[in-house]
């Protein structure tokens, strides 16, 4: 889901989120060559819209362009995610700690209700990585820290590179309890407007979830 925007829907930007949640969820693989031509086919647009959608995926970090390559789908690799989880866990560190400063009440409460939801996925013994937008935990908490700067550089630039990771590798067994245990926490200590907490159990809780992915991706042959 998108940042609320007056701006129509184009045909364009259709085609890149289209291509976007492809990506993310592994329809289109990591590691993958782009062609214009095949893609174009498969959904339906002029090569030019292609390009466009190419060139939006580069700036959100799912797509990587090499000379004598073209465009490619980023690869999951342990360099890779050792990075974007050392950024990750600072800048989401940071907006728990503004959510808990200045999120409202009200956005609080939903919040708690997402959570309620939430428990009920994880007594099911549904997977636990969420969708994306207003129903990811992170994305309101994100959102919730009502400094702009860093939603732009979170949900603009990393988040989908982010659900990559978390979609393609997500959790299953007992880290499902456990990763929906520690997002309780923190919504507990944003709702106790304990800045430093909030900040301290939401970095622990991403390094928790590197170590989780790492473990899965040191079992794939291809991991670098």
């Amino acid at each position: 889901m998108e940042l609320a925007s007056e701006k129509p829907i184009t045909n364009a930007d259709r085609t890149f989120y289209q291509l976007r949640k492809d990506i993310v969820e592994g329809v289109i693989e990591a590691g993958s060559k782009l062609s214009e031509t095949e893609l174009s086919t498969k959904y339906s647009v002029s090569r030019a819209v292609i390009r466009e959608a190419i060139n939006r995926l580069m700036s959100c970090h799912l797509v990587e362009r090499k000379a004598n390559v073209g465009a490619r789908v980023v690869a999951l690799t342990l360099s890779g995610l050792a990075e974007l989880y050392q950024v990750r866990e600072a800048l989401e560190g940071m907006a728990a700690r503004q959510a808990a400063r200045s999120m409202p009440e009200a956005e609080i409460a939903e919040l708690q209700i997402l959570m309620n939801d939430h428990f009920e996925r994880v007594k099911s013994g549904d997977t636990y990585y969420q969708e994306a937008g207003d129903v990811d935990f992170h994305y309101r908490i994100i959102l919730g820290s009502k400094n702009q700067h860093l939603i732009s550089i979170l949900i603009d630039g990393l988040y989908h590179l982010v659900r990559m990771y978390r979609v393609q590798l997500g959790m299953a067994g007992p880290r499902v309890t456990t990763a929906y245990d520690e997002h309780r926490n923190i919504v507990q200590a944003i709702a106790n407007r304990d800045e430093e907490l909030a900040e301290l159990l939401m970095r622990r809780h991403i390094l928790y979830s590197r170590n989780n992915i790492e473990n899965k991706l040191r079992l794939s042959p291809s991991t670098l």
